[in-house]
């Protein structure tokens, strides 16, 4: 297959998986496809309906895309809903904040590994705090973040229980004052 063949044919997200692997196989050298391999993946998948795209083949291209080099495809890989859970578990180490910030997110992500993300920068503790799987002690401790953002998504959360809703009624922040008010009117 040519190159640019290969790349047309990515632009389709109902292109059966066995045609993606072939193509990423072939060009598994080539940036370019291989980030376009990933996309496709992601594309495919909806964080309303988790189980939209689920395929055993989707599963061992998300493995294999975890080893690239490329951000951008492990990139796709940790916000992917069906990606392994020893896959995010080996993301949450990743040298790239945004790919740990989208393992945080993930909701297929490990209860262990929030212990260490809790410890990492801003962006990742964001992410941690609108994730619902995410271990209520550290959405309690995230409550109290210096971040307005990272406490916001804490009120945001539809895991958080209405008592830690609460001592953020008093929040320094007006929106995240607001954000309570609806949440605990809703």
């Amino acid at each position: 297959m040519e190159r640019e063949e290969a790349l047309k044919l990515l632009e389709d997200k109902s292109l059966d998986l066995k045609k993606v692997k072939e193509i990423f196989e072939q060009f598994r050298e080539d940036k370019e496809i291989v980030g376009l391999v990933a996309m496709n993946l992601s594309l495919r998948t909806s964080v309303y309906d988790r189980e939209k795209g689920k395929d055993p083949l989707m599963t061992q291209l998300l493995i294999e895309l975890s080893e690239v080099d490329d951000m951008g495809s492990r990139w796709a890989v940790a916000k992917n809903p069906h990606t392994p859970p020893h896959i995010l578990e080996k993301l949450a180490k990743d040298e790239v904040n945004l790919v740990r910030a989208l393992v945080a997110t993930n909701l297929n992500t490990p209860k262990h590994c929030f212990y260490d993300l809790f410890n990492d920068e801003k962006i990742v503790r964001d992410g941690i705090s609108g994730n619902p799987n995410a271990p209520l002690e550290l959405l309690e401790q995230l409550a109290n973040d210096k971040d307005k953002l990272v406490r916001l998504r804490v009120v945001e959360n539809p895991a958080v229980p209405k008592e830690v809703l609460r001592k953020l009624k008093d929040d320094p922040d007006k929106d995240v004052r607001k954000a309570v008010e609806v949440r605990l009117r809703g």
